[in-house]
């Protein structure tokens, strides 16, 4: 069993700042990724930042230079900073890791996602 525990949505003004937090526990032997993705109502959900266990990111061409995603490999954490924050960033931000279990199985895991808005 693995539990994704997702904090740090809100409302937020335009121009203001957010951080989003995730933490994995649980049945893990190994992290391979922890990322971020949003979405929108009416619209796909979508890669807004992820990160793998060797320190390589990946960030959406929206977000760059805004975000910034970040991990706590101890805690099985991933941070996200979002800055600068635009009215089209509102969105559900859900949570992914994939990893291998302690039975070595690989997974995939979704959080439940937390909602962020942003004000004009």
């Amino acid at each position: 069993q693995v539990q994704l525990v997702e904090s740090g949505g809100g409302l937020v003004q335009s121009g203001g700042s957010l951080r989003l937090s995730c933490a994995a526990s649980g049945s893990i032997f190994s992290i391979n990724a922890m990322g971020w993705y949003r979405q929108a109502p009416g619209k796909q959900r979508e890669l807004v930042a992820s990160m793998h266990s060797g320190g390589s990111t990946n960030y959406a061409d929206s977000v760059k230079g805004r975000f910034t995603i970040s991990r706590d490999n101890a805690k099985n954490t991933v941070y996200l900073q979002m800055n600068s924050l635009k009215p089209e960033d509102t969105a559900v931000y859900y949570c992914n890791t994939n990893f291998w279990d302690a039975l070595r199985v690989f997974r995939d895991y979704w959080g439940q996602g937390t909602q962020v808005t942003v004000s004009a």
